[in-house]
């Protein structure tokens, strides 16, 4: 059998977790898969996969021959493309990962752009809360605003990110904006569960830091998109990224407030193994990220920046955003708050 066949075979097996997923996705047969994957022990004369009837795991010896085996196939790779075309068109499969309300809003339609340009290539992305493990998990590159790990990982900065503080004009209107952050205590406040660096609404340690301010209300969840949706519908104040908040600030369906005090900022990245080489696709979609949000970085323009809008009293940036966005106009009556809204029974935001 062909050494380096059965090589790339081999990784596909680890990054797929089973002789079935690789085989899926190699278009083989799950017998061939495991002749591949035989004759390599064989040859080295080492296990390199323990088998049980529910999981595969990689030996010692197994994991130290994956890692060597992905820079070889990757310099393979670059070689070979090189060789065909000097231009390294980017072509193949590119397996990207990405946090769910910015892989939804924004990465979903670059790719799709990304891929009419470049119709060689072939995207999976997959979006999750958590940072996934590039190497063990099989991706080529995430696009990511946590703070960066403690890792080997190489990161190409793409654009800034902030988080701002809004809210409905009809929850303005009833229960008033915020002046300070203490006054938070009596307002109904969305917040997000899960990653910890979008838990705070305040910038630790800035010369406006409030100190110790929890907020607190009647809805939390893990989907900034599920909140986003509630403070629609005039439900409370959300903490959220701009990326998120940006359209319905420029639309006046959410109004920004406190914006005095500093809210914590981050940096949209993409990241991907320093354990080889980048590939023509790699390298190619990376460069076209960064020119895409570079020039206009998500949810930045509009967004409500302090160094750039003119304020209004509250009355009347209320009425003016109100006749901009109009009552019952913006789609989905769960998601704009003009129809089947509940009143409340207080003067307060419900706690």
């Amino acid at each position: 059998m062909d050494r380096f066949e059965s090589m790339r075979i081999f990784t596909k097996v680890v990054e797929s977790g089973s002789f079935i997923g690789a085989a899926t996705r190699l278009k083989l047969s799950p017998g061939m898969v495991s002749e591949h994957v035989k004759a390599l022990e064989d040859r080295l004369g080492a296990r390199l996969l323990n088998r049980t009837t529910r999981k595969l795991s990689l030996t010692e010896t197994g994991r130290a021959y994956y890692e060597s085996s992905t820079r070889i196939l990757a310099d393979l790779e670059e070689a070979e493309q090189a060789a065909s075309d000097l231009q390294a068109t980017p072509r193949g499969e590119l397996r990207v990962n990405a946090s769910p309300s910015f892989g939804t809003m924004h990465l979903a339609p670059a790719i799709s752009d990304f891929t009419a340009r470049f119709p060689a290539v072939s995207v999976e992305l997959t979006v999750s809360d958590r940072m996934v493990d590039l190497i063990d998990e099989g991706f080529d590159l995430a696009v990511r605003i946590e703070p960066l790990p403690d890792s080997s990982l190489i990161a190409r900065q793409l654009a800034p990110v902030r988080l701002v503080i809004c809210a409905a004009p009809s929850y303005i209107e009833r229960y008033g904006a915020p002046r300070t952050p203490a006054d938070l205590a009596n307002h109904n406040c969305l917040t997000l569960t899960g990653p910890v660096h979008f838990q705070p609404w305040f910038m630790p340690g800035a010369t406006d830091d409030p100190g110790e301010v929890v907020p607190s209300g009647s809805l939390r969840s893990n989907s900034a998109l599920v909140l986003k949706c509630a403070a629609l519908a005039g439900h409370g104040l959300i903490c959220l990224p701009t990326y998120v908040t940006a359209e319905a600030l420029r639309s006046g369906r959410l109004v920004a407030v406190l914006e005095n005090y500093a809210t914590p900022s981050f940096t949209l990245r993409a990241l991907y193994p320093s354990n080889r080489h980048l590939s023509a696709k790699v390298r190619g979609f990376v460069d076209f990220l960064a020119e895409r949000f570079g020039r206009s970085p998500p949810g930045m323009v509009g967004a409500g920046s302090r160094a750039k809008r003119r304020r209004q009293p509250t009355a009347q940036l209320i009425a003016s955003l109100r006749r901009l966005s109009g009552e019952g106009k913006h789609g989905s009556p769960f998601c704009d708050g003009s129809r089947h809204r509940r009143e409340p029974d207080v003067t307060r935001p419900p706690p």
